[in-house]
Order: C-alpha cells, then structure tokens, then sequence
C-alpha cells in the first residue's frame, strides 16, 4: 500500500480528479485517507488531500509525496464520500468541497510541533522520543522529519501521549499562557526564606504561596491574587526559584460565564406525543427525517433537549443547526446549561482561533454536542445519533458561495449513512419542507398550542393609508404609539421590528426626482446618520451627501425613507422617557456586542429593543407584551417570488416574541398592503391556510415545490461580452434540454451592475432534467479558458435561495 491517490489544491476543471503519489518508505503506514499532504504539482509544492491508498497505479513515473501535514486524518471516510456528493450536487470542484469542511484556521500557512499531551510522562514514552522529550517541552514537524521518527510520533499520537499542535502564520496560534512553577522542594522553599531580606516582603509572601500550593499557577493570576508585580516573580526566576513555563491553553469564548445546570422539564401531553416517534428511531437506529412543526412558544427546544439526552445515552454524538442570528447567548445557555462541557459552540461571532479550538474538541472527542450555524454541519463526528435543524425555514441555511450547499440536504445525507433521524423545526416551515411531509416524505410531528395552553398574541393591523389620511404624518400609528405610552407606564417591554437596515433607504432630489446611486453598481447608495456618509451595501463604495442635486442643483435634496437610526430618534422626541436598544448591523459589528446589548434587556435596563430582522427570532423575555411591526412591507415587493413566504414567516416569528409567559400579549403590525394575503395571514398565525393559497400560486407560475430551479448568473466588465455569453448559453440549453423545460433568459439581473461588472442571468425551471447535470458541466468546460483569461464568471446555483 505505497500509493497515494490525492486531490490537489488547484480549483480548475484539469485538476479536479485524483493524482497518484508514492508514499516513501518512511511514512508507509503512516498516509491515511482524510490526511493533508504536501506534495510536487508541476514546479511547485501545494496541499492535496489523500482520498485513497493503494498498492498500484495506471501510471508508471510516479513522483513522491513531500511530506504529510497531520498526524490523523482531518476528514473522516465518511466526510471524503460527503465532499463527492457534495462536488456533483453543488457542481464545484471537490477540493473546494473539502475545503468547506474544515476551519478557517487549516487552510493557512502551518508551521506544527509536537508536543506532549497533558499529563503524559516522557519517562514512558518509546525510544528515542523519551530522551527528546525530557530535555525539551516540543519538537518542530521539520526537525521530526529530518530525524526520520516520525513512525514513532504516530504511535505515540496513537496512544494520546504526544499530539501536534498547528501554529497557524497567517490566520491564528495556538494560544499559550505564561505560568509560574517552583523548581525547588517544599522544604527548599522553606530554607531559601533565610537567604532574602526581610524588606524584600513580596518575595517572601510568593515563596509563602508556593510552599502551600505547589503546582504551577497562570502568572496573570498570581499577580492579582498576591497584589505583586511582575518584576517580583521575575527576580525569584533568575534567583532559580521559580521558573517560567507557558502553557497551552483552549480558547474558549464562554471561559468567563458561569452555565447554570438544568434539568429536564416535565413534558406535557403534546411534546410528550411528539417525541416518543423520535426516540424510536434513536433507540433502533433508524434514518427519518421528522418535521416538527409548533407554533412560537410551543417547546420545541425541550424536545431537541431530551432527544440529544436520549442519544447521549446510547453513547452518540448530536449536531444542532440554528440561524446565525439566533445563536444568541440564550440558546447558548440552553445548551451549555443542560449539557455542560459536552457542548461546542461553533459561529461567525467567533475568532478563527476559537472556532478552531471549538473543532478541535469535537475533532478529539473531548465533546458530544456541536451547536452552531450552517458549516456546522461538517462536525467531524463518527457516531452520529441525531441531526437537528432549527428554524428550518431560514434562508441562512443555503450558502451564497461555492460549494452552494443546502445544511438540510447535508443533514440528511449525514443522517442517511449514520441512520439516524433528523429533525426540522420550525413555527413557519419552508413550502418545500411542509409539501414533502404532506407527501410522506417527511414525517410531520405538530405542536399546535404553546406551553401551558397561553393564548397566541393578539394581533391588530393597521393600515398606514388611512393614517396618513387622518393627518398623522409619523411613523407609529395612533394604536401603537397608546400601548407603547401603557406598557411603559406598566414598566412592561416592547420590541420593535424594523425591516432593513441603514438610516433611511437613499437619498432623492425633491425637485426632479434624482436618486444618488452607486457608481460601480445599479444600485441606490444607503445613508448611515452616524458616519453622515451614503454606502453601497454591495461594494462597500462611500461618499457624503451633495448639498445640491448633481443633476438640477436644486437644493432640496433629503433623506428618504425609514432605517433603524431613524426610529430612535424619533423614539427619543415623542416617547423621551422610554430607554432604548438598538440592534443592527452597526451596533452588533463589534465582537460580543449581540450579546451584551440582549443582556442589557434582559435585565431590564431597557424599555424598547428596537431592530432589524435579527431581533425576529429566538428571543425570550417573560417581560415583552408588545411587539410593534413598523414596516411590513419591505419584503413583500422584492423581485422574488419567495417575498409572500419571507413576509409571513417574519411577522410570525416576530409577534411570537409576545406574551411567551405570564404576562399576555399584543402585536401592532404596520403596512400600506394590510389586504395582502401573507400579512393578514401572520396575523391570524394560520400557517395551514397561507400554505393552502401560496402552493396555489406557486403551481400556477410554475414554481418550487412543483419545479426546480436552477439559476446561472454571468457577469463580466464588458456588457456586450455577458449579453453575448448568455444568450449563446441560453441556446445551448434550450437544444439539450426537454420540451418540459423552461428556460427563461437572457436577462439582466434585478441588480444589473455590483462593483462594475454587468450580470445577466438565465433562469430554468424543470421537473425531471437529467441530462441537464451533464449540460451544465459542458458550459462551465466549454468556457473554462475564457474565465481564466478574460475574468469571465459564470456561477451555477441549483435550488437558488435568492433570485438577485
């Protein structure tokens, strides 16, 4: 078994199939599937991945691996087969699928060293390691390799004693703390006292501590619990007392927070029918995916709770999904409070060095439960017992780049090799998720009443017409401008959902209508108040407000529109006593912001929590009774014909922040489109009934469920150049495909230009293509040295989320 069949680090049509190596003779035994490795490709040295390992080859000349980059596989037999399925479902090459799979942290300049592992005695270890180990605390990768030991570094590995630890150039290190020992005996420290002045009381009071604790302490907190300088323990180092070590440490972005335990709650009579079906399948191994649909409050995270016991239990390992923006420090708690240590937390609030210790966990065993947004899905776990996505719905679920992956459909091709049951919950289930568990695809679990049977909210629309008629010119209706002055005088809370983010939507000319756009996209520029400054959203471009209109100097140039910015300052003239939390994209920037901000209003030190979407979900508050929408109609406009689906499930989630304990609770829903089906519907919470009508329209426009999409979006600086491209693509397409097929284009994109490349698409809905896989690759093939040479870009995007 001396060949090595490896997948190279060169995205390109070429390359993407396996090369054959020869493994030397010092690392045969020691190349295993899963592996990074180093090896020639062409001129230069590159990371490949070892997919196989064999004894021949088709080829004859063979070159040499360079050398390995692990000490163990970092991808499992299973997560290799994944990253297939994954390069032909998504179309990408199979090294970017892999690529997905691991940590921002393993695809950086390395530099690794073996260390011993904690509590490992280098008198125990094999020849020659023990001798090396006990002059020295590590030894370099390269140092390893040049001494040819490193069969026996893989034993030892083998065995826990010696691990390797990466330390990232580029991206992130290991992250050590400077700890102080004492070299010499309790006794000894006792007689070194007589050698130091008695002036000298600082060091006499760091040998006092060192002779009733004699283990190694992190400096940081020496200093502070003896109220000493540094420079006191650094004389007792060079006097030979103490020595100075530094010690590997786990980032760990929750080390200053206590978890308080919980325990399992009494289930009632509904949860209790739910999850019988679901430890069934646990306890017999079995592959099901369940949806489990209840309404907001219902209990749905007792069940995920109880579940992830039972698989526990049997010795399994879960893996939790929650929306980015829902990973807040309450769901955090739930987890971490309930199971502890067993729990990995993985999501973007994270540093590169902490999501790779958070991997490494998991990677060693160290954890049972890995909860965190979409890439957690590729948790390296090998007894997978239970696959959990929460919010099944959200849109966050599909990634925008390549590999265009789906976490649901990773989930249950996951959960198909590991035959275990995956369960999708959500209070608004994607149309896709609900027709396939009418269809008995799924198995649909439902809790349709909140815990201890509270009342929904009540919710009362309000069209803003007729406000506007009545001469109220703000931006709160009368009805909810009333109960907000109630629940602040009751010392109740209230939420507040504004539906975009920004100060104000753009900037328009009063006098002819000008609107100030980007110059690099076909797109309106966003005015942030605090920067005074206009931003393109998609280029990052920035300019200041002209004092007058560039295209008819009129001076009458204002904001128009309503951001996040906006609303406080109007909160602060009519409502000056009430205190506020804003929470969007500029005040959440800054790492743990999130966090803080929800503490602050957990604890009451606020009134109003006003915000953008990422306040609509998750949140738990017994005090919140009010839920104010103040613009329902942002979405219900958009070029997408998901927008009725993504305005009813918001305002669902939103009002079911409401009234989720003692308290009851209201919901205010502001809109200029009060008829429109999805916001009447949210306001009754009737998911059966906007199901009923929304698959309506979608058959008849010939849209998901009844169809799949696939969307190829072509983009180029030169517009003549991508309207060509299309068109000829369009064409091709229209020849191979059925006449059960729609191919709609050449068309520009709803947003026609983002940072001075033009963009057309073309648009295909189908029902049973299979030739059209085939069809696809032969374009990307086909153009292949034209987007190498000319920057042409075509992305392929099967089952698009977002249509712009």
């Amino acid at each position: 078994m001396n060949i090595a069949s490896v997948i190279v680090d060169v995205p390109a049509h070429q390359t993407d199939k396996s090369f054959d190596y020869v493994i030397p003779d010092q690392y045969i035994g020691s190349i295993l599937p899963g592996m990074r490795i180093v090896v020639p490709f062409g001129p230069r040295k590159i990371q490949g991945f070892v997919v196989d390992v064999k004894s021949d080859s088709d080829f004859t000349k063979l070159r040499e691996i360079v050398e390995p980059m692990d000490l163990y596989p970092v991808l499992t037999e299973e997560l290799l087969n994944l990253g297939n399925w994954l390069s032909d479902v998504t179309l990408c090459y199979k090294i970017s699928a892999f690529q997905a799979m691991l940590p921002a942290a393993l695809k950086a300049k390395y530099e690794k060293n073996i260390v011993l592992s904690k509590n490992a005695d280098p008198q125990q270890l094999i020849l020659p390691l023990q001798q090396l180990f006990l002059d020295r605390k590590e030894l370099s990768w390269e140092d390893a390799i040049k001494m040819g030991i490193l069969s026996e570094v893989q034993k030892e590995a083998a065995n826990g004693t010696i691990d390797v630890v990466y330390e990232v150039k580029a991206k992130v290190r290991k992250k050590r703390l400077k700890h102080i020992k004492p070299i010499l005996s309790v006794e000894e420290l006792k007689n070194q006292k007589n050698n130091i002045s008695a002036r000298a009381e600082k060091q006499l009071k760091v040998i006092d501590y060192f002779i009733q604790h004699h283990e190694p302490v992190e400096l940081r907190r020496l200093l502070e619990e003896l109220h000493i300088s540094s420079a006191t323990v650094s004389s007792l180092v060079d006097k030979k007392i103490l020595e100075e070590l530094e010690v590997e440490v786990y980032r760990d972005p929750y080390q200053n927070r206590q978890f308080q335990k919980t325990l399992p709650l009494k289930l009632t009579e509904g949860q209790q029918k739910v999850i019988e079906p679901i430890q069934q399948t646990i306890l017999i191994n079995q592959h099901k995916v369940f949806l489990l649909y209840g309404v907001t409050g219902s209990g749905k995270t007792e069940i995920y709770l109880q579940s992830i016991q039972t698989v526990l239990e049997q010795g399994k390992e879960a893996i939790v999904l929650v929306p980015e923006i829902s990973l807040t420090p309450q769901m955090v708690n739930r987890f971490k409070g309930r199971f502890g240590d067993q729990v990995a937390v993985l999501h973007s609030g994270l540093s590169a060095g902490e999501k790779y210790d958070e991997w490494r966990k998991i990677h060693k065993k160290e954890v049972s439960v890995v909860v965190g947004a979409r890439s957690a899905i590729f948790a390296p776990f090998e007894n997978i017992g239970i696959i959990i996505i929460d919010e099944e719905h959200e849109t966050s679920y599909k990634q925008e780049e390549t590999p265009r992956y789906h976490a649901r459909d990773v989930a249950i091709k996951r959960a198909e090799y590991f035959q275990c049951p995956v369960v999708l919950g959500s209070a608004t289930p994607s149309l896709e998720s609900f027709a396939r568990a009418q269809k008995g695809v799924y198995e649909l679990l439902s809790l349709p009443s909140r815990m201890n049977n509270r009342s929904l909210p009540a919710v009362e629309i309000v069209d803003m017409r007729d406000e506007l008629k009545k001469g109220n010119r703000s931006m709160f209706s009368t009805s909810l401008f009333e109960k907000m002055q109630d629940r602040i005088e009751k010392r109740q809370q209230i939420v507040l959902l504004l539906n975009k983010r920004g100060y104000s939507s753009f900037v328009i000319c009063r006098d002819c209508g000008y609107v100030v756009n980007c110059p690099h996209c076909e797109i309106s520029l966003t005015y942030h108040r605090s920067q005074q400054l206009m931003k393109c959203h998609y280029c990052g471009h920035e300019e200041h407000v002209p004092q007058n209109c560039p295209d008819c100097l009129s001076e009458h140039i204002r904001y128009f529109g309503t951001g996040t910015q906006k609303v406080e300052e109007e909160l602060g003239k009519v409502l000056p006593e009430a205190r506020v939390i804003r929470m969007d994209v500029d005040t959440t920037s800054r790492k743990g912001s999130h966090e803080k901000l929800l503490q602050a209003f957990q604890e009451g030190k606020a009134d109003i929590l006003l915000g953008t979407q990422m306040i609509a979900k998750g949140l738990d508050f017994p005090n919140i009774t009010l839920v104010g929408v103040l613009t329902a109609d942002t979405m219900l406009h958009l070029p997408d014909f998901r927008s009725s689906e993504k305005t009813f499930q918001l305002l669902t989630q939103v009002s079911g922040r409401a009234g989720r304990h003692e308290l009851p609770g209201e919901v205010v829903i502001q809109t200029y489109s009060p008829e429109h089906y999805s916001v009447v519907l949210s306001g009754q919470q009737d998911y059966d009934q906007f199901y009923q009508q929304e698959m309506m329209i979608r058959k008849i426009r010939r849209y998901p469920p009844f169809y799949f999409l696939t969307l190829l979006t072509i983009t180029h600086e030169d517009l003549l150049k991508v309207v060509s491209v299309t068109e000829k693509v369009t064409k091709y397409l229209r020849s191979k495909l059925s006449n059960n097929a729609i191919v709609l284009g050449p068309v520009a994109s709803p947003i026609p230009r983002i940072n001075n490349r033009y963009r057309y698409q073309c648009l295909i809905k189908y029902k049973n293509e299979p030739v059209l896989t085939n069809a696809l690759k032969t374009i990307l093939d086909q153009y292949q040295q034209e987007m190498i040479k000319t920057g042409l870009q075509i992305s392929i995007d099967l089952n698009p989320i977002i249509l712009m």
